[in-house]
């Protein structure tokens, strides 16, 4: 057992600093990316932001699993993680739809964003800092072998995954002008929205890890 072990309280204080930084970071994200995608009608962009909203939801949720977990391991999810949870997936579905629906609408409009360059440094900076926080989840949730924290942190990953989406778009728009660059971003993003709706309504049935990764499992390094 190492030092970091024998001193849990430490560990959830800072599992809960983990998620209050999520939801905070989501937040401004999410305010940046609408933003700058409707200014510059870039829609994986405005797409991003309104799933960094989303992520602020669901980031309630994972805070108020924490705070339970900390206090009674084998309690049940509480009246707010479930409805949080059950928004949260009731969101992305709809996100899902309204990117459908907005990607063909460009598609077939032959729509341009008016450049993608805020999209390539918002992803980019994404990137960094959800790496990030996937490995200290992980390390949190291996040293206090919680199966639902390494669950969210490998879940985690699927924005890291969606940022990207955004950066490849933003990044093939940019360097080639090609058109349909971002409505197909768009098109990427539906995907990983779909899947995270998924997820979301598993875990308010009580799936803790619902995430297939091996990161799931816990394990000691």
């Amino acid at each position: 057992m190492t030092p970091q072990t024998k001193n849990p309280s430490g560990l959830w204080r800072n599992a809960i600093w983990l998620a209050l930084f999520t939801i905070l970071y989501n937040l401004a994200e999410g305010i940046v990316s609408v933003y700058f995608g409707a200014q510059d009608e870039a829609l994986t962009l405005f797409g991003f932001g309104i799933d960094s909203f989303i992520e602020v939801m669901s980031g309630a949720g994972i805070l108020a699993m924490v705070l339970r977990i900390r206090r009674n391991a084998d309690g049940q999810r509480s009246r707010f993680e479930r409805t949080a949870l059950r928004v949260t997936g009731t969101s992305f579905f709809l996100l899902a739809a309204g990117l459908a629906v907005s990607a063909v609408y460009t598609l077939f409009s032959a729509h341009r964003p008016a450049t993608t360059l805020p999209g390539l440094i918002i992803s980019g900076i994404s990137i960094a800092i959800m790496w990030a926080l996937v490995s200290a989840k992980r390390k949190v949730g291996r040293a206090l072998h919680s199966a639902p924290i390494l669950a969210d942190a490998n879940c985690t990953l699927a924005c890291i995954y969606m940022s990207l989406v955004l950066l490849a778009s933003s990044l093939i728009y940019q360097v080639t002008g090609f058109g349909f660059a971002d409505s197909l971003g768009a098109l990427g993003l539906i995907y990983f929205a779909l899947s995270e709706g998924r997820e979301a309504y598993a875990k308010a049935a009580g799936l803790e890890c619902c995430c297939t990764d091996k990161a799931c499992e816990v394990k000691d390094e």
